[in-house]
């Protein structure tokens, strides 16, 4: 399929179908991605064209079909301690901190906002298990969510394959928490118990989340407009504890959004609290 495929007219089908959806925007200068993603989509049903699928696509009540395309419009690149100062910082600072203020509860609410394929709450599992023994005795919950049900199905199984495995994640911890399946690893039985995995939409109305110590949500917000962003982080700044921490990704800021957070810097980590 040629871009010429995809006409303006199917370019903003799309794009407003992915906006009402997800609330992710999609400029005309993404439209090389729109087929990019859709081609594969297209083919699988059948449709000899972005086109065709599009046409399908009105002439249909929304469906699994429409489902499937938005799932496939949304970025889940991520990898096992993407970034890796964030994790430093939990592990050398904040965490210490938020311990010692909850030894009275032994509770920890942890919630990864866009968990995709799974590694980055994985992550937070393995620091707290090599680093946090103590932690053992206490509630800790991992609630990870996504908009796909198709990366929480794989993030649930723990499975990765060789490449997903040498981005990020040291040699000493693939040895004590995987075991080889086949061609993939799969994380251990242990660090699986420790995370809910659940459907979550930003923009729709949130479950139970409960009182969070932490929040990430990194590198999601930049796919939103202003009003979204603004109303997401106005959400988390009701659920998140006073003296809890939310993570967003580099590019990513709460100034000019919300005047209520206070931007906190430790070395190369920034991260926000709520307004005290």
């Amino acid at each position: 399929m040629s871009t010429a495929t995809l006409d303006p007219e199917a370019f903003r089908y799309i794009s407003n179908l992915v906006a009402t959806k997800s609330a992710i925007v999609l400029e005309p200068t993404k439209a090389y991605l729109v087929e990019s993603r859709l081609t594969p989509v297209a083919k699988q049903h059948g449709y000899a064209s972005l086109s065709d699928l599009v046409a399908a696509l009105k002439t249909k009540p929304v469906n699994g079909l429409h489902h499937q395309v938005v799932e496939a419009m949304t970025t889940n690149e991520t990898s096992f301690f993407r970034d890796q100062h964030p994790f430093d910082t939990l592990r050398t600072k904040i965490l210490p901190e938020l311990i010692q203020a909850r030894a009275a509860t032994k509770t920890l609410n942890i919630w990864c906002g866009a968990a995709s394929t799974g590694q980055e709450p994985y992550t937070l599992a393995m620091v707290l298990r090599e680093h946090f023994p103590a932690l053992r005795d206490w509630n800790v919950r991992i609630t990870a969510t996504d908009l796909s049900s198709q990366v929480l199905a794989k993030a649930k199984q723990g499975l990765y394959n060789q490449i997903e495995i040498n981005r990020g994640l040291p040699a000493a911890l693939l040895v004590k928490y995987f075991q080889k399946r086949g061609l993939q690893w799969q994380i251990s039985d242990e660090l699986r118990r420790m995370v809910d995995f659940c459907e979550l939409n930003l923009i729709s109305t949130w479950p139970p989340l409960g009182v969070c110590d932490l929040v990430f949500l990194r590198n999601v917000l930049i796919y939103f407009s202003p009003e979204t962003k603004r109303e997401i982080l106005g959400k988390i700044r009701r659920l998140l504890a006073k003296d809890g921490y939310l993570f967003l990704g580099g590019a990513e800021t709460t100034m000019n959004l919300d005047d209520h957070y206070q931007r906190i810097q430790f070395e190369k980590t920034v991260c926000y609290q709520a307004g005290r």
